[in-house]
């Protein structure tokens, strides 16, 4: 039985009420996931270069870095200029730039580390350790964005996971009636390429900051795909079969 075929007799339309309720679910889920992601990126990765909201800069900053100032400064006067006073992080910041000295550490900056720091870095995986000199001390250098190893780490995850999340949406979506086969075949290819060409642009970001235009465009587009295919599987699991008729791929086509 070829594609056509078996979606005439299986289509989201015609789909009994569990099954709906079991697609719409998922799909419910999953839409909020990814827009409450996109929440969590405004608030990290759009708050790189200090200012809210996702830019070509923010992406440089992340993944290439700003090779003009540390980590440390760049934090406390982006995403977290909210955790300090503006006395304590000019201090932190002046001592970053006077090249970070051992002998201050103990009597000036830790102090204030630790009354504003040290409960989410001392106590959090993966957030670096700003409990001792030898801990702040890396992200008290000039900022070279993202390490090979958090890349690997981040990747990995994002590769399994999202490519995971995309299978669901298109397998659903893939039930839709009255879309042309190439149509649907593009438009469930399109998440799983540029997941893709989302991931490698930020290994091409760490060296090339040009790229980061190509790590938006990713996004973008991966992230339309896939709420054309949620919306589209909504209307058709809800709204098309309040017409009460039977629909067949060949009934829909010439309707």
């Amino acid at each position: 039985m070829n594609s056509e075929a078996f979606t005439a007799k299986i289509n989201l339309p015609s789909l009994s009420l569990p099954l709906r309720v079991l697609f719409t679910g998922y799909l419910l889920v999953v839409a909020i996931g990814l827009m409450t992601a996109g929440m969590q990126i405004l608030m990290t990765h759009g708050m790189a270069d200090g200012e809210f909201g996702l830019s070509v800069n923010d992406v440089v900053f992340s993944y290439y870095g700003n090779r003009e100032n540390s980590k440390l400064e760049i934090k406390l006067n982006g995403s977290m200029k909210d955790k300090a006073s503006t006395q304590e992080r000019t201090a932190i910041i002046k001592w970053v730039r006077a090249g970070s000295p051992h002998d201050a550490w103990d009597k000036e900056i830790f102090p204030i580390v630790s009354k504003n720091c040290i409960s989410c870095h001392g106590g959090i995986q993966g957030l670096p350790s700003f409990t001792t000199y030898e801990g702040i001390l890396p992200e008290a250098k000039i900022d070279e964005g993202a390490s090979i190893s958090d890349l690997t780490r981040v990747s990995h995850i994002h590769l399994f996971g999202i490519a995971f999340i995309f299978f669901f949406i298109c397998l659903i979506f893939s039930l839709a009636i009255g879309i042309p086969p190439l149509l649907k075949a593009v438009t469930i290819a399109v998440p799983f390429v540029f997941l893709i060409v989302d991931i490698f642009s930020w290994w091409l970001t760490k060296w090339y900051p040009s790229f980061a235009y190509t790590t938006i465009l990713g996004g973008i587009c991966y992230n339309i795909a896939a709420a054309f295919m949620i919306t589209t599987s909504f209307y058709q699991m809800w709204v098309m079969p309040r017409r009460g008729k039977q629909y067949t791929t060949n009934a829909w086509l010439d309707s």
